[in-house]
Parts: C-alpha cells; structure tokens; sequence
C-alpha cells in the first residue's frame, strides 16, 4: 500500500463554529473508507478539503504527484444542451482536477454502466437537459465509473438508485482498482463497500475498522467506555473527599457548611483501605517475613547514612521513608532491592519477595516498540490485588487511551515515559513495590489514579517521597531520615517529622533558627484575633445557612411557576442576587478561617 492523501493538522471554521481541529489523516491507495456523520458534522466539508476544492483554515491537505481524483460531489452543474455521451465519454462535465483520458470508454461498456444504474431506458444521444435530478445524478455517476482514477469520492451516490442499482453499484466498486471515499446513509452499503469508517464528530474524526456494523459496534464500546471512565472518575472524587475527612485535623479545616455539603456524598463511602484486608492477602502472597535489616550501616564516600540500623518490614505494611536529599532515601531502597549491598551488618529477605524497585532515573526503554507492545512485552495480562487487568486496561489506568496506546516510545514525552516506566514495573506483578520519588513528572489525573491503584494493591509498599500528600495517602508508617545514622519512626507522620527537623538545629533551614521561631509567631494572629474571627465565623454561617434556605424555597418556587415566563424571570433574578451574595460570604469565611486557625 502506498499514500496518496494527507490531511496535517487540518482545521476549518464556519460563522455557526468550528468543523475541523487540527485533524490528521492519511488515505492509502486501496483504501475503502466510508464516512459517516449528523448533518451538519462536516462530511461535505471534508471531501472539498480532500479534492482541495476548499481550502482549510490551517493545516495543510497534499495529494501524491500526478495523482488522480474523480468526485461526485452533492450538487451537479451539466449544461443543458449536452447528451448522455457527451457528459459520459466526453468532456461536457469533468470533476474537479480530472483528466480527460478516457477515450477508450466504448458504446458498449457505458451502456453497462447505464444499466446497471437502473437507467436501460437512456439512449446515448438523450439530452440531460429535461432529465429529472436523480437521473442527472445518475448520469453523472456513470461518467465518473467509466473513468479510471486512483481516488474515487462519492457524496451520496445511492440517492435515487433503487435496491437493484445500490447491489449493482458495490459488486462494481469491489471490482475497481483504487482509493474509495463514499458517503452515504446506506447501512447496507457501507457494509458491502467498505472496510474502514471514518466518523465525523466534535471537530474531529474517528477511524474504525470494518463498515457500518463495526462501527455501530464500536461506537457502543466507545460509550460504555466512556461511562465506565466517568463512573471511576466519580467514585475517584468521591474516595478522595472521604480521605480529606478522614486525615490530618490540619486538613479538616474546612468550611464547616461544605463539609457539611460532603457528608451525604460519602456516607456510604468505604474507607479507603481495608487495611485488615489487604494485609490478609498479602501475608497469603508473601509469607511471614519480607525484611528484616540486623545492625546495617549504609555510607556514601565519608558519610554515615545509617549506623546500626534494626528494622522489620512485614507484609502488607506501607511505610513512607521521609529525608532530605542526600539523608540516604534512594541508598536505602536500592539495598532492599538488591541493587547494592550494605556497607555492614545483614539484610534478610523472604523467600517469596519478589520486589520491583522505580528508580528516580528512567530506565532504558524499548524506543522500537509501540506503547502498548511495550507493556505486552512484560505481561499481557495482570493481577494487581484483586483485580485482573489487560494490557490495554492497565495503560488506561496510566491515561493512555484510545490511540494512544499506538505511539512509538521514542515519541512519549519524560511524563509519559516515567508513567510507561511504572506500569512496566507494575505489569511485572511484584508483591514488594520500592518507590523512589513516583511523583516525578506525573500530571494529577495520573497521580490520582496511581494513588487508588495503590488502595487496594495488597502487597508491601515502601515510598520515598517529598510529596506530603501521597504520603499522607498511601502510607500507613512514617519513617524519617536524618542523615546522622538513624531511621526514626515517627507515629505522628508528616507533621512529627517537620517539627523534628525545626526543633534539630543541625537540620533547621539556612536561616539563624530564632529567625524561624519569630517568623512563625508573626505568622501566628494573636489570641484576641483569633476569638474576633472565631465570632465573626459564627455569624458569617448563620448568613450562608438562612441565604441556603431562600436559595432552596427559590428553585421550589421556580418549579411551581415554571409555565409562568414573567414569574420566572422575576424569581431568576432573585436566585442570581442571593447566589451572588452567598458566594461573597463564602469567601469572606475562607479568609477568617485562616486567622481562627
């Protein structure tokens, strides 16, 4: 197969709005490709854009050199006085950019041509002039099939053909050589002739194998998808609005009359680990033991990174390691995953560990494969947890849908292949995952999905990180790293181990540490602030919850007259006033909040 066609990031705008965004297509030399769309979508549009009888706004569309196109296009101009000869085999009307070369055209095989459109009744020497539109239609279609041409477009051809023609017409299709674009809204036809669809929608255009019961076929996949994506997207929201609730009071600190809002949401939220769970399964994949660190030292050049180091990390635990750079994070991970030994004492790993260790740096990735072969290289199907996922379903979970999953890995951007990285080391199915920084170039969407992957992973995870809030998420255990030879564990978390380096002055900031001390009781409102903003925040709820109550006795109200147009308005404008004077509240609390502490 060679191309002949390609549109390169093709966009077209009408005053009613945009048709095409940077569209991208390539049509080969023994394509067969039905396009289908709702009126109005742009199919027309396209096929001008194809035959360059329209220019796009931007982008560009180049045709193969010598390349020859024959189209039919919706609406026909044949002059008057011309017969059926001369439109057929002569050059009475010729399509856009077509050649006349065509001689060659016999009595005889226009003769087939005509008949086969259902139009026996035509002699040659008939002129179009007092023909009917469908039989002008017809007439011209003849000329083009009497033609040879690499790329044939047709708008429409089976308008004003009957059953018979349309089964002549694709029989005589399947037998030429060439490139085929059609229109139609002939189911059947588009099953007969054509073996790729391209559906026009959204401004832009969507390429599916098969004709019209492919496409239906898909078109129902791609709707199921896109529930069960908006189905995992909201039950993403709601478990991540049941973890706020659930952490640190730090982050509880929010608006009492959104909380309040939450709270109907997620009431039949599950937690967002069954902990006893998950740790159940893991000791059935792992056994009893998974490490256990005797006396270790860890060094790098001159320094001691840890000095006598007992640690037991059993399976299902989920332990954050917390520390500056250079405190010895990664040289830690990196001893537990066998990649280096310890500078002293022993490191005892169970027996059915089979860890998976991300490393900060990307690992070299096959640039020759295409994403998705990429993942099926490791694994064509996964368990994570209870979950069995495909290939295809895991990169999905990584936000590479659709033709995504085609790229080249030389193509991937460094977000895209730290994300590819991860789901190789994930499709490997470890029961022991050492991450070292994961967050590294992940966009949010990515995160939040990792994060709920991790919610019911039930293997041992250990992470380091500087993000406080994966931390706060997925970790059970904090451990801190000082650099001075320690790996402290900290119940209190995040907030233990910031307090701990304040309060160590070998590791508070640059600054002279009164200077930290000041800056935070300056930070601090005084007391008397505090009860001022405490009252004024009493006040400011009592506002939003009686404007809450208008707002409420407004939309019933708005229900009740709703065939009354003037009531209506009148009532609209009130409902704006209160909303606006609602969101002003709102906000003046948000501001209070922050000086009530």
């Amino acid at each position: 197969m060679a191309n002949i066609v390609n549109l390169d990031k093709v966009s077209k705008t009408y005053p009613a709005g945009r048709i095409f965004d940077e569209v991208s297509l390539g049509i080969d030399d023994s394509d067969r490709i039905g396009i289908v769309g709702l009126n109005g979508a742009g199919k027309t549009t396209l096929l001008r854009m194809l035959t360059k009888a329209e220019e796009p706004d931007a982008g560009r569309v180049t045709h193969r050199r010598d390349l020859r196109v024959a189209a039919l296009p919706q609406t026909l101009d044949l002059p008057p006085s011309a017969s059926v000869r001369d439109v057929v085999v002569g050059t009475a009307w010729l399509p856009a950019g077509f050649a006349a070369e065509h001689e060659w055209a016999g009595d005889a095989g226009v003769r087939t041509v005509l008949n086969g459109l259902g139009m026996p009744h035509l002699g040659l020497d008939a002129p179009v002039g007092p023909m009917s539109g469908g039989e002008r239609r017809r007439v011209a279609l003849a000329a083009l099939l009497v033609r040879e041409a690499d790329l044939l477009i047709l708008d429409e051809p089976t308008n004003h053909l009957d059953v018979a023609g349309i089964a002549w017409l694709a029989r005589h299709l399947l037998q030429r050589r060439g490139a085929l674009i059609v229109v139609t809204h002939d189911r059947w036809f588009l099953d007969a002739v054509c073996t790729t669809t391209w559906e026009v929608a959204d401004a832009t255009v969507r390429s599916y194998e098969g004709g019209y019961a492919a496409w239906t076929l898909a078109r129902v996949e791609r709707a199921r998808v896109a529930a069960e994506v908006e189905a995992r997207r909201q039950n993403l929201l709601r478990k991540e609005i049941a973890w706020l609730r659930r952490g640190p009071p730090a982050r509880t600190s929010k608006p009492k009359f959104r909380i309040d809002a939450a709270n109907a949401l997620i009431a039949d939220v599950p937690p967002a680990r069954d902990t006893v769970s998950l740790q159940r399964l893991a000791v059935t994949r792992l056994g009893k033991q998974v490490y256990e660190l005797s006396g270790v030292e860890l060094k790098a050049g001159d320094r001691t990174l840890l000095s006598g180091v007992d640690w037991l990390v059993g399976p299902g635990d989920r332990v954050a390691v917390l520390g500056a750079n250079g405190a010895g994070k990664t040289t830690l991970l990196r001893v537990l995953a066998d990649v280096r030994e310890p500078d002293g004492g022993r490191v005892v790993r169970g027996s059915t560990v089979r860890p998976a260790f991300l490393s900060q740096e990307l690992r070299e990735l096959p640039g020759d494969l295409r994403l998705l072969e990429a993942v099926e290289e490791v694994a064509k199907r996964v368990k994570l947890g209870d979950r069995e996922l495909s290939a295809a379903q895991l990169a999905e979970v990584f936000g590479f849908t659709g033709a995504r999953v085609w790229t080249p890995v030389a193509d991937l951007s460094g977000g895209e292949r730290r994300r590819l990285q991860l789901l190789r080391l994930l499709a490997t199915e470890p029961n022991v995952l050492l991450l070292d920084e994961p967050t590294n170039d992940l966009d949010i969407d990515t995160l939040a999905a990792l994060e709920d992957l991790l919610d019911t992973w039930p293997g041992t995870l250990i992470v380091a990180s500087h993000d406080r809030y994966l931390v706060e998420r997925v970790a059970d255990t904090v451990y801190g790293m000082y650099g001075d030879g320690r790996l402290v564990h900290l119940p209190g978390g995040v907030d233990e181990y910031l307090d701990t380096i304040v309060a160590d002055s070998g590791f508070a900031p640059a600054a002279p540490k009164p200077a930290v001390a000041d800056r935070g009781t300056d930070l601090r409102a005084s007391e008397k602030d505090q009860r001022a903003a405490r009252k004024e925040l009493a006040k400011l709820e009592r506002s939003i919850d009686r404007l809450t109550q208008k707002e409420e006795a407004l939309h019933a109200q708005l229900a009740e007259h709703a065939t009354d147009y003037e009531k209506i308005t009148a009532l609209d404008a009130e409902l704006r006033e209160i909303q606006a004077e609602k969101t002003r509240i709102e906000e003046q609390w948000l501001a209070l909040a922050e000086i009530a502490g």
